[in-house]
């Protein structure tokens, strides 16, 4: 059975692994991204991954999810954040086609992920559909008849940049701002902060973790509503660490956009959660190969 190597280059770890032809992992691992050490030497990481995978399988091609934003023609890094220092420009494609001889394809991990939910989660079926992944920042991918919208230059649905009041949306919405809402409110060090103590304390009815969350879950509210304006996908799918919290968000989240959504518009629009998780960016790879490679 034909294999193919899929490699999720995150701004923390590195996922890999070995898909097979039917889209079942055969192997899978994952190391840190060192991303502080550069560009150059997360592509040489990606490198040694790749030659110690091919010892035992024999793959027929490479697929790369990864942050950024891509030139996927290219499979060229366009442009990525300070996290990774020297990454924008770096030619992925290029240099692992060069050193592997096999194809490889390169996408954003955000559009990797929407692909993931599109054929294998939760909006498999629709024919328009919106995933936000929502942690540090919040990105967006927009998926149409099975395939990414990348816009005119590269940069569609690059949502966490969008305006509403109060800031940007990922500055006001992200998962990372309600951390530093509650440290703040409640006068502690950041680093005594993090998600699950906000979610475990609001559970438990502590009001400054209620209040952060709602403010949040009303900025997303706005956000995915105005989202649907523009786009009307079938189905909105949120992803990300926060979305563990499935349980205690969903609800929340569904009634914040229906706050901002005409009936006419909520009721044709399904609210769902990611499904594929921690695989979604090396799964999601694998379509975008497949899709170049039919």
């Amino acid at each position: 059975m034909k294999t193919y190597i899929c490699i999720d280059i995150g701004g923390t770890s590195i996922k890999y692994g070995v898909i097979n032809e039917e889209g079942n992992f055969v192997y899978t691992a994952e190391c840190p991204t060192e991303a502080q050490l550069g560009g150059s030497h997360i592509l040489e990481k990606v490198v040694g991954l790749i030659r110690e995978i091919m010892k035992d399988y024999s793959p027929i091609g490479i697929c790369v999810s990864t942050a950024g934003m891509v030139d996927c023609e290219k499979g060229k890094i366009s442009y990525a954040a300070p996290l990774i220092p020297d990454y924008t420009g770096t030619p992925i494609k290029e240099i692992l086609e060069t050193t592997f001889q096999l194809p490889c394809e390169v996408e954003n991990d955000v559009n990797c992920a929407g692909l993931a939910e599109c054929y294998a989660g939760a909006s498999k079926g629709s024919k328009i559909s919106v995933c936000l992944t929502i942690g540090t920042g919040i990105g967006g991918a927009l998926i149409m008849d099975g395939k990414v919208i990348h816009g005119f230059s590269g940069s569609a649905c690059e949502v966490g940049y969008m305006h509403l009041p109060g800031g940007e949306f990922q500055n006001i919405g992200a998962s990372s701002v309600l951390v530093k809402r509650v440290a703040q409110t409640k006068k502690l060090p950041l680093e005594n902060i993090n998600g699950k103590y906000v979610f475990e304390n609001a559970k438990q009815g502590d009001e400054d973790c209620v209040k952060a969350i709602d403010e949040m879950v009303d900025v997303l509210g706005m956000g995915i509503a105005n989202i649907c304006y523009v786009v009307n996908p079938e189905t909105v799918v949120l992803g990300g660490g926060i979305m563990a919290q499935k349980e205690y968000l969903q609800e929340k989240i569904v009634e914040g956009v229906k706050r901002y959504l005409i009936p006419a518009v909520a009721e044709k629009t399904r609210i769902k959660f990611a499904e594929n998780q921690n695989q979604a960016g090396m799964l999601g790879a694998y379509f975008n190969y497949k899709l170049h490679h039919s």
